[in-house]
């Protein structure tokens, strides 16, 4: 099946404010001073050495940091030194990068919720220790006033506790209320109030029983809870700012007398003459003025192979141009780019998401009154019927506390948790909180093929039917390229142990190829219409010797491990498989047929692939896209759930559900199977959670249990909980 439709979107008008004059020249100073790059290909100790040295080897260069975990390197510099430089620098390393805007992931770089929420758990801890201490002498028969001492020992550790590790319920149980809502923090909230004011209660009556360990016992375990929940999504940050951070920060301005000036990109306005050198990134949308070179378009199409750019052709913001110098007349700047709106749809996708629901919180929809209703009937009844608002007090505490929902609340966190585990060892990292929910009702797979399917480097076919001077001279003309073609050609012949034939006056012509002298006549490897070739039906380079007709060196992209398992398994177990890609139609069919793959669709911009995947949403399809590239984020965000390699580009990886920390595909298959445990687990924790109330609650509300025993309840529950969850690992 093949498809293909063109991708639009009604550019959005932009302006960009006015800022102080010298808050500006500040910002300004700070870039320059300071370069953040993206590595995707860092994945060890051994790559962090090298781009370490490289960078601090490298000329204006203070120090250099690389984050293994956001592939970014931070680099100090004296303002000497741009970031094409130490772009080029990392090339010549073997690493390739790209420049990202700093102040664009200002908001992401921290992970201050984490912080507080493990801080808060470590303090309630440590304290519900010390307490269960004291406890433990009123429980051995402490009395009279050594048995209020404790107490009010107690009362002195708790209060200040419950007051600061508290806070994140108490204060979504007040916005809740403010709202005129319920949430599963307010009965939270009440339930640790009330525990606290009847322990205060008993305390100034010099009772026997105080309660400032189930608050805190309470307390513990829910903020324990509520720290899994939010490593579950920890790792997400937003795909829209990473896309937006991928937008080139300053560009080259030609002027009027044709010099050339730095400037800051949102200075920039439809009809300037930008300068593109070798190397650098398209910062607008625009129209080749002068110059001959080639573009790598894989940041938008996917497609690894270079195209020609020639005066009269159109350019878009992200594009990459590698032989030749460029002029670029601006057609859309800033927001209007195409790769401004790609992170728009993104945008608008993790938006749609939001609004998932999980399984707790729409069980909390129902549980919250519940709880607040039964608690305070408890509390009317006692006092009504024995007249002692002690009593009532103490029954209601405990039948708040013993239906409280940290059960539930663990319920889903702690099957995550556990499920994230086992796939993170077979090369899965889980990023977002309901992916595994998701992906359980997967009937359909959509992939990606360059660097998905694909490794996405090219090699070189059946090199070995060619004459040894044939080779030798196509590894000379080769050497004086950096073209991706070339490149793999150099390093095959290279590994068959050839040395380069000896030739002179080599050149590489900017968008065609290269050429050279071999004794009295000229040779050239390149395009074929440069060199007067038929076209092959699949990617090729040319070979002119001087001596008939030009020879066609053909390549392929091999399969990335697992690839045919992967789809062989998913089809066995009757998932729908569908090839999309921006390659080209006879690349697309020939990959398709080898996999066995019905359905593909080829030459798919962007929009293209995330229009599909919405068309099969619509008629109810649960579609899973796996895709590595920024033309695929968009459809990853889109999709009910989405899987991008640790190889892929920093935003495909932000914005997919599940990262592969692997070259492998295999598990994908697994994934599915492991999705299906983990939400049978999470429906089995909530019958559990069912259960503990339907035999705790009576004996809550007909006096059978203290608030000390429904503490105790509620933390076998969330144990239980805990335990059923670990079953998959």
């Amino acid at each position: 099946m093949t498809e293909a439709a063109a991708f639009s979107a009604c550019p959005a008008c932009s302006a960009a404010p006015a800022a102080d004059a010298l808050a500006k020249g500040q910002a300004r100073a700070l870039r320059e001073t300071h370069i953040t790059l993206s590595v995707p290909a860092v994945h060890c100790a051994a790559c962090i050495t090298t781009v370490e040295h490289a960078l601090a080897a490298a000329p204006g260069v203070a120090a250099a940091r690389v984050n293994l975990t956001l592939k970014r390197a931070s680099v100090e510099t004296d303002g000497a030194v741009s970031a094409e430089d130490l772009v080029q620098v990392l090339a010549r390393a073997g690493f390739e990068a790209h420049e990202l805007d700093a102040g664009t992931l200002a908001a992401t770089q921290t992970d201050r919720a984490g912080r507080d929420l493990l801080m808060r758990l470590a303090v309630a801890g440590f304290a519900s220790m010390n307490v269960m201490l004291l406890s433990v002498s009123v429980w051995s028969g402490a009395e009279d006033a050594t048995r209020d001492m404790f107490h009010w020992i107690s009362a002195a550790i708790t209060l200040p506790t419950i007051a600061f590790s508290g806070q994140p319920f108490f204060r979504n149980a007040w916005s809740a209320l403010k709202a005129g809502r319920l949430n599963m923090d307010v009965p939270i909230s009440l339930a640790i109030a009330l525990a606290l004011v009847t322990s205060l209660w008993e305390t100034m009556l010099s009772g026997e029983h105080a309660y400032f360990d189930a608050a805190l016992t309470l307390t513990f375990f829910l903020l324990a809870g509520r720290y899994l929940d939010h490593r579950t999504r920890a790792v997400a940050r937003s795909a829209a700012e990473e896309l937006a951070a991928l937008e080139v920060p300053r560009a080259q301005r030609v002027q009027a007398d044709g010099t050339s000036e730095t400037v800051e990109v949102a200075a920039l306005r439809p009809g300037d003459l930008i300068l593109v050198r070798p190397g650098g990134r398209m910062p607008v949308d625009g129209e080749i003025t002068e110059g001959r070179s080639e573009l790598d378009r894989s940041l938008l199409t996917g497609e690894t192979v270079p195209v020609f750019a020639a005066p009269g052709q159109g350019v878009s913001a992200g594009e990459v141009n590698l032989t030749g110098p460029l002029t670029v007349r601006a057609t859309a700047v800033g927001r209007d780019t195409s790769l401004h709106r790609m992170a728009e749809l993104v945008a608008i996708a993790e938006s749609g998401r939001s609004r998932y629901t999980s399984l707790a919180d729409r069980a909390a929809k129902l549980y919250a009154p519940g709880v607040h209703i039964l608690s305070a009937l408890a509390f009317v009844g006692w006092w009504l019927y024995s007249g002692d608002l002690r009593t009532a007090l103490n029954i209601a505490a405990a039948v708040l506390i013993i239906t409280c929902p940290c059960a539930l609340g663990l319920a889903v966190p702690a099957v995550t948790t556990a499920a994230s585990g086992r796939l993170f060892k077979r090369g899965m990292l889980i990023k977002h909180e309901t992916a595994l929910e998701r992906l359980a009702e997967v009937d359909t797979v959509v992939f990606d093929k360059t660097g998905t399917l694909t490794a996405g480097t090219p090699a070189p076919l059946d090199l070995d039917r060619y004459d040894r001077p044939t080779l030798e001279l196509v590894l000379a003309l080769a050497e004086g390229s950096s073209h991706p073609l070339s490149l793999a050609l150099s390093k095959a012949i290279r590994a068959m142990g050839l040395a380069p034939a000896r030739i002179t006056d080599l050149t590489e012509r900017p968008g065609y190829g290269t050429e050279a002298r071999m004794g009295d006549r000229i040779v050239r490897l390149g395009r074929a219409s440069w060199l007067g070739a038929a076209e092959s039906d699949t990617t090729a380079t040319y070979l002119d010797a001087g001596q008939g007709a030009p020879v066609a060196f053909r390549f392929t992209d091999a399969l990335r491990p697992g690839a045919a398992e992967a789809v062989a398994a998913l089809q066995a177990v009757g998932k729908e498989v569908i090839l999309i890609s921006g390659d080209s139609t006879a690349a697309v069919e020939a990959l398709a047929t080898r996999l066995g793959i019905g359905k593909w669709m080829a030459g798919a911009l962007p929009g293209d692939k995330a229009a599909r995947v919405s068309a099969l949403q619509e008629k109810g399809a649960h579609v899973l896209m796996v895709g590595d590239g920024l033309n695929d984020t968009a459809a990853l965000t889109t999709a009910h759930v989405s899987i991008s390699p640790a190889s892929a580009l920093d935003a495909a990886r932000v914005a997919s559900d599940i990262v592969l920390l692997g070259g492998d595909l295999s598990p994908i298959p697994e994934a599915l199977v492991t999705a299906q445990k983990a939400t049978a687990r999470i429906r089995e924790n909530f019958r559990i959670a069912t259960l503990y109330n339907v035999i705790a609650v009576p004996l809550a509300v007909v006096g059978l249990a203290t608030p000390l025993v429904a503490a105790i309840a509620m933390s076998t529950s969330s144990i239980t909980v805990s335990l059923n969850a670990l079953r998959l690992r």
